[in-house]
């Protein structure tokens, strides 16, 4: 049976229960669950490295204990357990992060859980369809991505504003062309559900370890936050899954919540990789962390300011962005010039209108920079839509190898790590350069049109519509830049009197 079925049939099932309200729910109910089958797959292997191993969390809430026998507790007895035990005694477990680092990720794990099944039978018949899978088997680890793709698919249909998960396809480019190495710290300051820090541990692990310590290194690179709990929950579980036995570094929190003057020396970091969100404003207040010229709600210039601030001298960072941040006036020109003159801003790759298709029709692209040194030229690469498609959706999303062209042009050489060092490169009908005069003399805005391509009358009505959207989507970016800037022109200057 494959894994999108068994998802589906657990899905059915809840649809059954009286507890459980939408897409959201069952998610929420799915990722717990998830979470201790994964937590003990990997306890058993732990306890069969290692002598004298000791457990994280009581014993008897192991998956192993009251979940693993189809023919176990069920009905009643089985909510009770749950209700009044497991989750009361998870929540309140006792684990120090540093003398019980795996129990404290339970802990953590369950903060914010919650059980919404209210018939103990079909809790039973769910976890015997989830007992079908098995994480210890390494082929049925792997599965856990579709498992993935498939949980990813439902939530965006349960449909968050301004949050959408990136396609396989383009966090696998950027981390191929990032290229992080065995012992750099590798963040992500918006992880969700960890595509990005999954994609480096196995770039890292595929590429650079050749020993057990080499792994240990490894699971001490990666680190992350996530906002929301759900995509928190599902991030842990997907570290665990990748061999990360303590994932400790990927926090549940608000990475903007701390004043930007506050991050300290030991808090940056070699490489950042992130899509952080997009088109959102942050709550009251956030913006107070940030100095006061470059001061904002917008979500992804807070983030780009942050990402500037914590890399290291000489450490990389590509960073998905919306056009908004590209053409954008006011605030936005005063973090692209600071981006400039902080960092080597040396590739901004265009994506197709349809990549994030269904879920935003916002155009987007990847800018790839190296801190220490300002920016002299920017080389610029539109990824064009393959030959007979009109756009990316859901049946036909993008895949790696339309990336191809990209890399085939990034450089010169033969494999990878050549052409990572971006020698030689050629302008083509895809790629141009524009020199930092010319940005400076169009006051920062970088959303610099391909000089090849001549105005293209298009008549495809599904075209027209997605460009339609796309400019009510930047439409509603500027009308957020302009509330920001009158919110800041009208706001009482310090020393004034009320």
């Amino acid at each position: 049976m494959s894994i999108s079925s068994v998802i589906k049939s657990i899905q059915d099932i809840m649809r059954k229960d009286a507890g459980v309200d939408g897409d959201a729910q069952r998610l929420g109910q799915l990722s717990w669950l998830l979470f201790l089958k994964v937590f003990d797959a990997q306890e058993e292997l732990l306890e069969f490295e290692q002598d004298n191993y000791k457990t994280p969390i009581p014993e008897q809430y192991l998956w192993r204990h009251w979940a693993a026998d189809a023919e176990g507790i069920t009905g009643e007895e089985l909510l009770e357990f749950i209700n009044d035990d497991l989750f009361p005694d998870l929540k309140n477990l006792t684990a120090p992060i540093s003398l019980n680092p795996r129990g404290f990720v339970a802990k953590e794990a369950f903060s914010d859980a919650f059980n919404y099944m209210k018939n103990g039978t079909l809790l039973r018949q769910v976890i015997n369809k989830l007992n079908e899978i098995d994480f210890t088997d390494s082929k049925e680890r792997h599965l856990f991505g579709d498992i993935y793709e498939q949980i990813l698919r439902d939530l965006q249909s349960a449909g968050n504003a301004g949050e959408f998960y990136t396609p396989r396809a383009v966090t696998r480019f950027i981390v191929q062309m990032i290229d992080p190495q065995l012992g750099e710290s590798i963040f992500d300051p918006a992880c969700g559900t960890g595509g990005f820090l999954a994609c480096s541990f196995d770039h890292v692990k595929g590429h650079y370890v050749d020993s057990a310590a080499d792994h240990q290194t490894l699971q001490q690179q990666i680190r992350g936050v996530e906002k929301k709990q759900l995509p928190h929950l599902l991030c842990t579980t997907n570290m665990l899954l990748h061999g990360i036995e303590v994932p400790v570094q990927v926090r549940h929190a608000n990475t903007l919540n701390k004043p930007l003057s506050s991050w300290e020396a030991e808090d940056q970091v070699d490489v950042i990789v992130t899509n952080p969100p997009f088109g959102g404003t942050e709550e009251d207040g956030i913006e107070k962390n940030f100095p006061s010229e470059y001061q904002t709600r917008e979500t992804a210039d807070l983030f780009l300011q942050l990402i500037i601030e914590v890399l290291k001298t000489k450490g990389r960072a590509a960073v998905v962005l919306p056009d908004g941040t590209l053409f954008g006036e006011g605030v936005k020109t005063k973090i692209k010039k600071l981006l400039l003159e902080e960092c080597n801003l040396h590739t901004v790759v265009r994506l197709p209108n349809s990549v994030f298709a269904p879920y935003t029709s916002i155009k987007t692209n990847i800018l790839f920079f190296e801190k220490g040194e300002p920016t002299q030229e920017v080389w610029y690469y539109e990824l064009p839509l393959p030959n007979g498609v009109k756009a990316f959706n859901k049946t036909k999303p993008m895949k790696l190898e339309h990336l191809d062209s990209c890399r085939d042009w990034w450089g010169e050489g033969d494999t990878l790590s050549e052409k990572i060092r971006r020698q030689n490169r050629q302008g083509n009908p895809q790629a141009w350069k524009v020199d930092i005069d010319e940005i400076i003399e169009r006051n920062y805005n970088l959303d610099i049109k391909n000089p090849h391509e001549e105005e293209v009358i298009i008549h495809d009505p599904e075209q027209l519509l997605a460009d339609y959207q796309a400019q009510q989507a930047e439409i509603g970016q500027l009308r957020n830049q302009i509330k920001d800037i009158l919110a800041t022109a009208l706001a009482p200057q310090q020393g004034e009197n009320h």
